[in-house]
């Protein structure tokens, strides 16, 4: 079997390409394990048109009956290898395989959790949380404490320092004194915490740190996180040091006929940014491939 093109990963994305080539009229079909990200959003505000919000699993769920009323196949698994094939790729995955005129990877990212066993719990309740471009708005006022490396962790706290004016920087390493300066003049509290843990408090969270237990209302990790990446870059495609892949105003990789889109090319992990990368992809995607005519 081939398609025109084959979409990996099955976040919001990969779900909105699946959608726009599907209503371009073209072959697609979508592999992607049930692993979004998105899927661990308790409740989403910065989406437009959804007064009140809208959860991560409710707006896969929503974007996954439009793809199924479209007929795009779904195929619940993890693709393990790309290669290049005479009709353009050949993906691989669980013994079975798939060629493809084009590829778009939108396999997203994975977080670098903090050392905490409860970790799933506190973010369905909104006391651990991961973007703050997305939900800073939602902690303005309350006690915030951001944990990680200096060196990442120190522009989440500050950006957070916009919407509360008591904002901790949990140090993991102490490895950026030149950021120490701008932390206390922005009124940031740094403390290390090399062997820092978490825990439940009943609606908040504790940091056990050196001796001590510190009380806070909602910690942002700053950790880093796992960018897959893997399938691009075993063909080559240009990156980042951080494995983010290099794309083009057209999201087009280095590699002639692949895609980046979403997570997998950029640090602002915004469902936004997704569903435009998502368009410029799929339309530049179906004015490259042979036109289809009625």
């Amino acid at each position: 079997m081939s398609l025109d093109c084959l979409i990996v990963g099955g976040g919001p994305a990969g779900l909105m390409a699946a959608i726009y080539l599907a209503r371009f009229r073209r072959s697609v079909c979508l592999v992607g394990a049930e692993a979004s990200r998105a899927a661990l959003i308790p409740r989403s505000h910065n989406l437009p048109g959804f007064t009140g919000g809208l959860s991560g699993p409710e707006l896969l769920s929503r974007m996954s009956a439009q793809l199924s009323e479209l007929e795009v196949p779904v195929i619940r698994a993890e693709v393990t290898a790309l290669a290049r094939s005479e009709r353009g790729f050949r993906a691989t995955w669980n013994g079975e395989s798939i060629d493809a005129a084009a590829v778009v990877l939108a396999c997203g990212i994975v977080d670098t959790h903090p050392p905490f066993q409860e970790w799933r719990g506190a973010v369905a309740d909104g006391l651990l949380r991961y973007c703050p471009v997305c939900d800073a708005h939602e902690a303005i006022g309350r006690r915030i404490a951001v944990v990680g490396p200096l060196d990442q962790a120190a522009a989440k706290a500050l950006f957070l320092r916009g919407y509360s004016r008591d904002v901790t920087l949990l140090a993991t390493r102490l490895n950026g004194d030149n950021l120490k300066p701008g932390l206390a003049e922005a009124g940031v509290h740094l403390v290390e915490a090399s062997d820092l843990s978490l825990r439940r408090a009943g609606h908040k969270l504790e940091a056990v740190y050196e001796g001590r237990t510190v009380e806070f209302d909602v910690i942002y990790p700053a950790m880093g996180a796992e960018v897959r990446s893997q399938l691009a870059l075993s063909l080559g495609a240009a990156h980042t040091e951080q494995d983010y892949l290099e794309v083009d105003d057209h999201q087009r990789t280095s590699v002639a006929g692949l895609y980046g889109i979403g997570d997998v090319v950029t640090d602002l992990h915004q469902i936004s940014v997704a569903f435009g990368h998502a368009a410029l992809a799929a339309c530049t995607i179906h004015n490259s491939l042979p036109r289809r005519l009625a």
